[in-house]
């Protein structure tokens, strides 16, 4: 029996040592750099390959940690200015990371290093190129949304507005901050034991971190240091390390740029936590975040699995800066010579040609009864969304057209399509050097010379109404093709947004920096209505921009019928008008009189996009879209004075409306395959219905085709006119119309036209006959003299008589 107890006693130690030494292998293998970064520092992106399949583990705990983390610390107002220099690591292959210092050296700021020589002199962290966030892990998406708000916790929060669900990277304040839709997570106290988490859901290698401020107008809030955590359970954190301490990362130095800190070693688990440990001196704890990782395969995962989002069009999936763009377009034409065409439309401050790319059957030329469509993108630079799904549609319609599908075969046969991805180059310039996560919300999207273009056009708004308020004396102002002021024409021109500001502002001696701030904000989001209340004004001068002009001379010289410009940081499609017509107000309808059909096309792309008329989808910043079904009238969300959609409205036969694609205005390239199949059926549908309504041929009696003849529907006060061929379409919803067509020189027609429910314009031709004056002159002028003018006769008489009489 002894004999057996010490054989027993003997196999438990020996299974208690295997163990013990397989658990020590597991560690050693989750110490091991190798192990975490090899897909890091691959330069294919994550989900091109197939990794490793890692076991669950609990990151063990060091010693002297866990419920001691928690205890109470002496504050540390600041991060150290210098960490210790590490040992330097032995040389490892290509793949295997070097350690990164805490501090200034692990974090960059916006701008990347562009030569890894160069940073290396004095500087222990590991410089990146442009680019590397797309190289490595790619964010979670706390920007875009897919990291849900249930997904998100934290200590303490102030109240709602300010809770964890807020604190999302680039993530904007509503118009009063003190609502439900503030700037930021803050922690409803300011110490040491604050702290906001991630649950990823599943075992997930975390990367990095971005951090931001608190966006506010009047107030400063930011960390401006902190440590990260991870955990499996939620309960068991282990905090990041370098070597024996614990690692500080250095947060912001303002609220708006962010800051990237990468992890000296990545980290595999399921939740991060962030941990702020000092914050700006008069401000509080508050930050906006994204994180990055590589989510770890789980095939038994069905949840997963299911909300994986794939597409089976081979296109270009990347961001393209000016020279690629330019390359793929002409990969596109020699696709496609037959249906394509590259030209450019002006040049940018910077020199930039402005290309756009044609597909027809017939390009270069205007097709008589065949309706010309636009798309334009990029008038914000930092809105790239925009550029690169318009880039992905000419790819598209080029391939499908070879490959015979129909309904693209008809479509380009039936249509002349213009496509114009990047209204402002240099902008984009910009924002590609800060990359898909650190160019922040604004970085970008003005021209290089601080203009932005979507609200650089001439105000025609303000010219109609008040014609219309003094019933139209002492002139009469056209209810189309109103003209632009002459001192809009003129070289110097400058254009005056005017802005409506409170007597707070002058007030409380605003800083020039802030003041500017405000001034572009009011721009982009409406001002709260108690700015108005001492009715006191700030005119803004701008120039107008050398872009804005060549978009004017485009649509000028070409008859578009219907148009979208897409933009980004928002989910909704935006319908004119955009200029409020009451003038102390900030947000108020203003429908056209074809309101009607804008509601139509705008719900055409909302209905058929993926997400936009989601009910079950979060707001993206503040505002709720959903009780119109994904679609707002500019106006009644922020007024602009100057919009392209007004101008395109009441200066050209256009109908333009304003396309805002998503919540991430400059999303990470490994999402751009989900966004194009978001979009991808709404860009096809939207074009399709430049065919919807009536169309025609305005001709003489002899058959040749009238230029400029009026056509007006009754009921609808907004006329259009004929092109130089005198064909014309009219966008119209289903119903029975009354239409008539006016010409100088010609008597006015009228008919009955009838629009139905199927995709396709009713023809509608006239035919005009010339009234007696006119062809009495064409008489006189066939045989070389001059028709009589009456009153030019009658003071040839008198005048006669008076010498006569002398």
């Amino acid at each position: 029996m002894a004999r057996r107890g010490a054989a027993a006693l003997a196999l438990a130690l020996a299974l208690l040592a295997v163990v013990l030494a397989g658990v020590g292998a597991q560690g050693a293998a989750l110490q091991a750099p190798d192990y975490y970064v090899q897909e890091t520092w691959s330069r294919e992106p994550y989900y091109a390959r197939r990794e490793p399949e890692p076991e669950p583990f609990s990151p063990p705990l060091p010693a002297g940690t866990g419920d001691g983390e928690r205890e109470p610390r002496p504050p540390e107002p600041r991060p150290p200015k210098k960490a210790t220099k590490p040992k330097k690591a032995p040389k490892r292959d290509k793949l295997a990371p070097e350690t990164r210092p805490p501090g200034k050296n692990s974090n960059r700021k916006g701008v990347r290093t562009k030569s890894s020589e160069k940073a290396a002199n004095g500087d222990h962290s590991v410089p990146v190129a442009r680019g590397d966030v797309s190289k490595g892990c790619p964010p979670l998406g706390l920007e875009t949304l897919k990291i849900t708000d249930f997904q998100l916790h934290a200590s303490t929060s102030k109240r709602y507005g300010l809770g964890a669900h807020r604190g999302r990277l680039n993530i904007q304040a509503g118009i009063n901050e003190n609502d439900f839709y503030d700037g930021a997570w803050c922690a409803g106290r300011n110490d040491l034991h604050q702290w906001i988490e991630v649950d990823a859901r599943r075992l997930t290698k975390f990367t990095g971190v971005i951090t931001q401020g608190r966006n506010s107008l009047w107030l400063s809030d930011w960390v401006t240091s902190y440590k990260v955590m991870v955990s499996n359970d939620s309960h068991t954190w282990v905090t990041v390390k370098n070597g024996s301490g614990d690692m500080i990362f250095e947060g912001n130095s303002e609220k708006e740029i962010p800051v990237l800190n990468e992890l000296p070693v990545p980290m595999v688990a399921r939740y991060i936590r962030i941990n702020p440990r000092s914050w700006f001196d008069n401000g509080s704890i508050c930050m906006r975040m994204e994180i990055l990782g590589c989510p770890l395969p789980d095939p038994n995962n069905y949840y997963h699995r299911r909300n994986e989002m794939t597409t089976t069009d081979d296109l270009d999936f990347k961001h393209h800066n000016y020279k690629e763009m330019r390359q793929l377009m002409k990969v596109v034409n020699e696709m496609c010579p037959n249906i394509t065409r590259i030209y450019n439309i002006g040049k940018s401050h910077q020199g930039l040609k402005l290309y756009a790319v044609e597909i027809s059957d017939h390009p270069g030329e205007h097709e008589v009864g065949e309706p010309e469509f636009h798309y334009i993108a990029g008038a914000h630079g930092n809105e790239v969304l925009g550029r690169e799904l318009t880039l992905f549609l000419m790819q598209f319609l080029c391939q499908e057209y070879l490959a015979h599908n129909a309904r693209i075969v008809h479509l380009v046969e039936e249509t002349r399509i213009h496509i114009l991805p990047s209204l402002n180059p240099d902008g984009y310039e910009k924002a590609y050097e800060g990359g898909s996560e650190l160019g922040g919300w604004s970085l970008g999207r003005w021209t290089h010379d601080g203009i932005d273009i979507n609200n650089n056009f001439p105000d025609l708004n303000t010219l109609l109404w008040e014609a219309e308020d003094r019933q139209n004396i002492p002139r009469k102002v056209p209810n189309h093709y109103i003209a632009i002021p002459e001192w809009f024409l003129s070289e110097n021109a400058t254009s005056f947004a005017v802005i409506q500001l409170v007597a707070y502002v002058v007030a409380t001696r605003l800083s020039a920096t802030r003041l500017d701030r405000l001034v572009a904000f009011s721009t982009v989001w409406v001002l709260p209505s108690v700015y108005l209340s001492c009715h006191v004004t700030y005119s803004s001068v701008f120039p107008v921009a050398v872009e804005t002009r060549a978009v004017i001379a485009w649509m000028e010289k070409i008859p578009f019928v219907l148009g979208g410009n897409l933009q980004g940081g928002e989910l909704v499609v935006a319908y004119p008008y955009d200029m409020v017509r009451s003038l102390w107000k900030t947000q108020e309808p203003s429908p056209t009189p074809d309101d009607h059909v804008f509601r139509w096309l705008a719900y055409s792309y909302a209905s058929t996009h993926r997400l936009m008329t989601d009910a079950r989808r979060r707001v993206c910043h503040t505002e709720d879209f959903q009780k119109e079904d994904g679609t707002v009238n500019g106006a009644s969300w922020h007024t602009v004075a100057g919009s392209l959609n007004d101008f395109s409205y009441l200066h050209t036969n256009c109908f333009e409306l304003s396309i805002y694609v998503g919540c991430d205005k400059y999303p990470h390239e490994s999402e751009l395959p989900e966004e194009w199949e978001n979009n991808r059926e709404s860009l096809i549908v939207f074009m399709e219905q430049v065919h919807r309504g009536i169309k025609g041929v305005v001709r003489d009696f002899h058959g040749k085709g009238i230029p400029n003849a009026i056509i007006s529907v009754e009921g609808v006060n907004h006329d259009i006119r004929t092109a130089s061929d005198g064909d014309y379409w009219r966008l119209l919803n289903p119903g029975e119309y009354v239409v008539t067509v006016k010409a100088e020189g010609f008597t006015s027609s009228t008919k009955n036209c009838m629009v139905g429910y199927d995709m396709g314009a009713t023809q509608c031709d006239f035919t005009l006959s010339k009234t007696n004056l006119a062809r009495i002159r064409e008489i006189m002028e066939k045989f070389g003299k001059q028709p009589i003018s009456l009153p030019a006769r009658r003071l040839k008489l008198r005048g006669r008589k008076r010498r006569q009489r002398g």
